[in-house]
């Protein structure tokens, strides 16, 4: 069970809006100012406040920036005439687009990268796009996008109803979703942690629960799925011919009762992507690794990043 939080949500941590590239991104930052840059980018249906424990204990080794994605949040949901064509404005190579600028704009050139879920795969398209910027990368719960649809069959799609589910033509899934946000949100959260919701905090909780009640936060989070189940497949494919890989070094972690564990081998799927030394360690929790072991998992990042 993670561990109860004594110390003021966020302590020490600003929280402001950051204008990049067009759109407006929430973003908190912390800890020592003479420190590495760490970027720790959130996961579906989240926001950046699942780094909280995690982020409070890596506050005195390093500067951490922790923005809320776009479409998710707080943050701006972009909505113009690609969305309807190519959902273009929620690719990955879009979303990591926002990240290089945000951390330009803090002063940070080159930083350190984890991310979970979602942020993973805006982190693995990051890595691709703007290697000169990261200088190491770990991804939480997750094997390539484009590995895990190839893959697909009737135990991962059970399993992951959610990827077929989100990239229905609009407004179907978010007029459902929407019915009783509220409640998808907590069988979503709930269903994938090893204690149910017990790995959650009551005020992230509370940040998730506002934000997924605001329709344009449900079409954002829908629209993030269908890029990946058209545009991103496109960008990964391409990426593939071309031979691109990540060229930093990378950590993968995952859980031990999640769908990744079960249904594929994340740790040889990484390597196969990238030409840095790739490591690995399964996590004995399920999908929500920082906030099911936010001790483990801090310590699992200190170690790769400062090594």
């Amino acid at each position: 069970m993670a561990q109860p939080e004594t110390r003021p949500w966020f302590g020490g941590f600003d929280c402001r809006e950051h204008a990049v590239n067009g759109v407006t991104l929430r973003v908190r930052v912390g800890g020592r100012a003479d420190a590495p840059a760490l970027l720790l980018l959130h996961g579906f249906p989240q926001t950046h406040v699942m780094w909280h424990r995690v982020a409070m204990r890596l506050a005195p080794h390093f500067r951490l920036v922790l923005p809320d994605l776009r479409g998710y949040g707080e943050s701006s949901k972009p909505a113009d005439e690609s969305d309807a064509a190519d959902h273009a404005s929620y690719s990955k190579r879009a979303m990591a687009a926002d990240m290089p600028a945000l951390m330009h704009s803090l002063g940070h050139g080159r930083f350190f990268v984890a991310g979970h879920d979602r942020g993973g795969r805006v982190a693995h398209r990051l890595a691709l796009d703007h290697a000169a910027d990261v200088i190491k990368l770990c991804v939480l719960d997750i094997a390539p996008t484009l590995d895990m649809y190839t893959a697909t069959d009737l135990s991962f799609a059970s399993a992951y109803y959610h990827w077929f589910f989100l990239i229905q033509p609009a407004p179907h899934p978010e007029r459902m979703i929407s019915g009783d946000p509220v409640e998808y949100l907590r069988w979503k959260v709930g269903r994938w942690g090893a204690e149910g919701l017990g790995h959650c905090e009551s005020a992230a909780f509370d940040d998730y629960a506002r934000c997924i009640s605001q329709p344009a936060t449900v079409h954002a989070m829908c629209e993030d799925y269908r890029a990946s189940a058209g545009i991103d497949l496109e960008h990964d494919r391409q990426s593939r011919a071309d031979g691109a890989q990540v060229d930093c070094d990378m950590l993968v972690l995952w859980g031990q009762r999640g769908v990744v564990n079960a249904l594929f081998d994340p740790l040889a799927l990484w390597r196969a992507q990238c030409r840095g030394v790739v490591s690995g360690e399964l996590m004995p929790c399920g999908h929500y690794i920082p906030e099911e072991l936010p001790d483990a998992t801090a310590q699992a990042l200190q170690r790769f990043m400062q090594a």
